[in-house]
């Protein structure tokens, strides 16, 4: 596809992407242009997902709907109040859903909303990516930081 297939082209000297200075472009043959896509609103939903446990309760959630301590059981290492916070923020967004059901005790189930299960896609796309790179990251790395070990630290610094 074309860039020119995804929508009128931008203004000649507009941002297109977040996070892009003003007044520039992507370079040619650079990811696709979010041209129309407020910065602020791509940031504030990447903070969302990009946050510590986001990405893994909507992993768990993505089978089938949960009961909270289930989903804490899944969720190694989140604590009660944090997967509460989690859950809510997630609520908040419109990517899950909580259902009370009228029983003794009250039954709650956590779901992901058809807006979180496109968002499941890619997050397992990330995680794939993730695991398919891992030593490549990893080698980078020890790498980086061998070379910043090895180079001498300016007069004054450190």
């Amino acid at each position: 596809m074309s860039l020119s297939s995804a929508g009128p082209s931008p203004q000649e000297g507009s941002s297109t992407c977040p996070g892009t200075p003003e007044g520039t472009t992507p370079a040619a043959g650079g990811p696709p242009t979010c041209a129309g896509v407020a910065p602020e609103l791509v940031r504030s939903v990447l903070e969302r997902i990009g946050d510590k446990w986001s990405v893994i309760v909507i992993c768990r959630l993505g089978p089938e709907p949960r009961r909270f301590n289930e989903l804490r059981r899944l969720v190694d290492g989140i604590t009660q109040r944090m997967l509460t916070a989690t859950l809510r923020g997630l609520e908040r967004d419109g990517l899950v859903t909580r259902s009370v059901f009228p029983t003794v005790p009250l039954r709650v189930e956590y779901a992901l909303t058809d807006s979180g299960r496109t968002l499941l896609d890619v997050v397992q796309a990330l995680v794939g990516w993730a695991g398919a790179n891992a030593e490549t990251v990893h080698v980078a790395r020890t790498e980086f930081d061998r070379r910043a070990r090895e180079q001498p630290q300016p007069v004054g610094a450190g």
